[in-house]
């Protein structure tokens, strides 16, 4: 895969196909590739193994693509592990002068047309930068209804309140840790924590 001596003038068409985990099957995806075209020789491939996260694939195709190339994928969730991580790539090769083509998206996808392809990105595009005014405002609103109830947002308490204000009082008339544990059910390391904020509170 590094010679380039067959590129034409206009650029090589090169294919990119994708699985996440090692249950996942590439074949659908380089069948479509062949089908679009694209020789064995030019399409890179990722396949998650075990705790693996490195795309050497992905790291060749980009280092191969020269301008006026067009990096073709199956859909375009192959290129990334998210919606952010795909544009920016985008955005990215287009600096680059190197187009982004998808086969089978609802709406396929070519960052090099002017026309419906140019149109489908910048939508998609629009959806993120949506879903992320969406999610912040959903984050707001549970924040405020939390603080108008006289809860506070984050993980919950381990132990409940009156659990924690008996062990309390156990400190207080004496009882060891041990015992406290026993009668509340709270770890010692919990209870040192809890005891601890006391003594520090006062």
């Amino acid at each position: 895969m590094g010679h380039r001596s067959d590129q034409p003038s206009d650029g090589l068409e090169l294919g990119y196909a994708r699985v996440s985990t090692t249950k996942q099957h590439l074949e659908r995806q380089l069948d479509a590739l062949a089908g679009a075209g694209i020789p064995e020789q030019r399409i890179y491939t990722d396949k998650k193994t075990g705790a693996t996260v490195e795309r050497e694939g992905l790291n060749g195709l980009l280092a191969y693509a020269r301008p006026g190339d067009t990096i073709v994928v199956y859909t375009l969730d192959r290129l990334g592990r998210n919606l952010r991580e795909v544009l920016n790539l985008v955005h990215e090769l287009a600096e680059r002068g190197i187009g982004v083509r998808s086969l089978k998206d609802p709406l396929p996808i070519n960052t090099a047309d002017e026309g419906m392809g140019r149109i489908a990105f910048l939508l998609l595009a629009l959806f993120a930068e949506m879903e992320r005014t969406f999610t912040a405002e959903r984050a707001a609103h549970a924040r405020a209804v939390a603080e108008a109830a006289g809860r506070s947002i984050g993980r919950p308490t381990a132990h409940p309140d009156e659990k924690i204000e008996y062990a309390r009082l156990l400190k207080a008339e004496g009882a060891t840790l041990g015992q406290i544990a026993s009668k509340t059910g709270i770890p010692k390391t919990s209870l040192h924590r809890y005891l601890s904020a006391v003594r520090v509170a006062r």
